[in-house]
């Protein structure tokens, strides 16, 4: 009988050790946790990002040549797309034809303006000539005149006299009048030089730009990356502006955590992170918090909600953290692509 009530005794205390065992086991999980928590910040709301440079056509024409495979890597300048050019070389012949044709004018309006500054010595010297006729002609006419009063000639010689006066005063005045007409002819062609002067400038513009676009038709890699999302294929028209692939710059990788509001008061730039990427969970990596977003993720959505309507409802918004990569281990950072989901410990303390 006191061996059963030994074990009726024993098994009554079990229970009470186990549940003890239970509440000291919850009491330091409950304790590690808190600590834990209170010292780091984490989140699973979190992806591989990088700058994928678009890389757009700024010509239209066809597809003469692709040099590269979707997914390759390249290097900035390498040649990646050619396209056909003979249209763009025929707008350089013209516009070069152009130039030659306005040089060419220049030279014919300068030979216009010797020739009229030719014309101004002419006019003057006919001035010149147009007084000694006149002083000539004044000179006989005083003297027919002392002779016809002296009734030494007849009326008839007088009048010639005057007569020969009265022309070299008109041949004189008209000479006087050719000059500033010449010279307003030569100040005319003079501009007409400087337009033509301006309009070899325009000429050259259009030059410059003709080989601006044919630059243009070779299309290189503004940086080091790989290429993606080819859309292009030999012979197809594009046209200006048409995305053809993107670039994914393979030296700006880092990391978007898309942490909650609530979780922002301890974070701060600096702070290490510990990074688990789910496609690589066996091989941890470091980060450090770089900077935080000037806004909400929500603010910039296509839509962006709206809290002053009446049908209000809070939701916790996050907080977009970007993550600086520690390159370090550079088998696995090579293996990153952007889009990867990561888990991410933030230690705050």
């Amino acid at each position: 009988m006191n061996a059963l009530q030994k074990s009726s005794k024993g098994k009554k205390l079990i229970f009470p050790i186990i549940l003890g065992l239970v509440l000291v086991g919850a009491l330091a999980f409950t304790a590690k946790e808190y600590f834990y928590y209170k010292g780091h910040e984490e989140t699973d709301n979190a992806q591989i990002d990088a700058d994928i440079s678009p890389v757009v056509a700024r010509v239209s024409g066809y597809v003469k040549e692709i040099r590269f495979k979707d997914n390759q890597f390249v290097k900035a300048g390498d040649t990646l797309v050619i396209l056909d050019d003979r249209d763009y070389q025929i707008k350089l012949q013209q516009a070069e034809a152009a130039l030659a044709a306005a040089k060419q004018t220049v030279n014919v309006s300068q030979v216009v303006v010797s020739e009229a500054k030719t014309g101004i010595a002419t006019a003057q010297a006919n001035v010149e000539t147009a007084k000694v006729r006149v002083w000539k002609a004044t000179e006989d006419f005083n003297r027919f005149k002392n002779l016809y009063e002296d009734h030494a000639i007849t009326k008839a010689q007088f009048d010639d006299a005057k007569a020969e006066k009265d022309a070299a005063e008109a041949a004189l005045h008209a000479a006087e009048t050719q000059v500033p007409a010449v010279q307003e002819k030569v100040s005319t062609n003079r501009s007409q030089v400087q337009a033509t002067a301006s309009n070899i400038a325009l000429r050259q513009a259009d030059i410059d730009y003709a080989k601006l676009q044919i630059t243009y038709t070779v299309i290189t890699a503004p940086v080091d990356g790989i290429i993606s999302k080819k859309t292009i294929q030999p012979g197809q028209l594009i046209q200006a502006g048409q995305t053809l692939f993107s670039v994914v710059n393979d030296e700006g990788l880092y990391l978007t955590a898309n942490f909650k509001e609530t979780q922002m008061e301890n974070l701060k730039i600096g702070q290490n992170v510990n990074i688990n990427v789910d496609a690589f969970s066996d091989h941890p990596i470091k980060g450090t918090v770089e900077s935080f977003s000037g806004a909400t993720g929500a603010k910039f959505s296509l839509l962006p909600p709206d809290n002053a309507t009446g049908n209000f409802v809070k939701v916790v918004q996050r907080i977009p953290v970007r993550i600086k990569l520690d390159k370090s281990d550079a088998e696995i950072f090579n293996r990153l692509r952007p889009g990867m989901s990561a888990k991410v410990v933030v230690i705050t303390k």
